[in-house]
């Protein structure tokens, strides 16, 4: 009896063991089918010469990126005034008589003209982000057309457009964070209009790296700490001076690939943080050449890359000897993949060169947003600079 009780006992446990390596199988089977066969594709491995070259442009993925976002269309807030209010505030006449002599706003009618000169007027006030800029009632007549705060917008794009591209400086305002309001007060049927600039329902109209004028000035300070050691390198001769500022640039600017970084598309990331992109460059050989009053813009458009790829761009033009050349620093400081240093003719492929060289890669656009106004920039020379 005992016996049989026995095997009975290992027959269940022989048909458990069984049961417990058929559920494994079971398991083993499905999870074999789950799998990616792309994961046992072994990866190809890939060989770089230390002599390859490329333009910075060509290594980011996202084409359309390397110039800084668009300033926008402006926003326009209205705010009407109850006739029975006194209409003193909407009479004041804001007038701002300051010389201004600088490439773009040299370009702008009248009344963009008005906006430009109240920013530089402002400008101390406006690093705080929420300084409130006046502009009176100088705009009533063109607000009382049918199509006057359409105009109104347009000749506000305009002026915005070229304060931000004639000053590097005030790298820390953002366009898109400024409003501007339209104070309508209605009297015996006869309105009138007080405009003025603010930051709306935004916190500031500075870019969001910063967010109080302490913050501003100190970035401020830190940026003339490096101008001042470069321009204090000036000798007095044009060319020199121009080579020395470039040469500087490219020697100590990184060319930032993630577009992830802060300030890379102007001077702080150019000149304190040494990373940016093309913007920044630009931005920062413009900036350094007007403490030397060397005249220098800021050019907008497309690039070919060494892919044959087109993509935005930014360089400058600079005048030497009473004509224009075009130097692209950006790409005078190529990126050696896998290694290396970039020869002395390399890093001059694109200093002081004429329309014929540049034509073939480089296209400017001074439109700089669409259906806004079209800035011209300087005739360069046809042929490049002979030192």
């Amino acid at each position: 009896m005992k016996d049989k009780f026995t095997s009975i006992i290992m027959c269940l446990v022989s048909m458990g063991i069984v049961a417990v390596i058929g559920v494994f199988i079971l398991i083993f089977i499905q999870e074999f089918n789950n799998i990616d066969v792309t994961q046992l594709a072994s990866t190809d491995s890939i060989e770089v010469s230390d002599n390859n070259i490329t333009n910075p442009e060509k290594i980011v993925e996202q084409e359309e990126k390397t110039v800084d976002k668009n300033i926008e269309a402006p926003q326009i807030l209205e705010n009407p005034i109850n006739s029975l209010q006194s209409a003193s505030s909407s009479n004041e006449e804001v007038k701002y008589d300051v010389n201004i002599d600088r490439y773009l706003y040299n370009q702008l009618e009248e009344y963009s003209k008005i906006i430009y000169r109240a920013f530089e007027t402002n400008k101390e006030q406006m690093k705080t982000g929420v300084a409130e800029i006046q502009l009176g009632n100088y705009f009533s007549d063109l607000l009382n057309q049918a199509n006057g705060q359409e105009l109104l917008g347009d000749y506000y794009q305009s002026a915005i457009e070229a304060y931000t591209y004639d000053n590097p400086d005030v790298f820390y305002l953002s366009p898109n964070k400024m409003y501007l309001n339209i104070e309508t007060t209605t009297k015996a049927n006869k309105k009138t209009y007080r405009v003025f600039i603010n930051n709306g329902n935004q916190n500031n109209y500075l870019i969001d790296e910063f967010s109080n004028v302490q913050q501003v000035n100190t970035a401020l300070s830190r940026i003339d700490q490096v101008k001042n050691y470069i321009v204090s390198k000036k000798t007095g001769n044009t060319y020199q001076d121009i080579k020395m500022v470039h040469d500087y640039l490219i020697d100590n600017i990184s060319y930032d690939t993630t577009l992830a970084k802060d300030n890379i598309y102007n001077i702080y990331g150019a000149l304190v943080n040494k990373e940016c992109v093309c913007e920044g460059y630009a931005r920062a050989f413009k900036y350094i050449l007007d403490d030397l009053d060397i005249p220098c813009v800021l050019v907008l458009g497309k690039g070919i890359n060494s892919e044959g790829l087109t993509e935005n761009h930014a360089w400058n033009y600079v005048q030497l000897e009473n004509t224009w050349y075009a130097v692209d620093t950006t790409w005078d400081d190529p990126i050696i993949i896998g290694g290396g240093t970039a020869s002395e003719n390399m890093k001059l492929k694109y200093f002081l060169k004429g329309n014929n060289q540049m034509s073939k890669d480089h296209a400017a656009n001074g439109q700089f947003t669409d259906n806004g106004k079209i800035f011209t920039y300087p005739t360069i020379s046809n042929n490049d600079y002979n030192v």
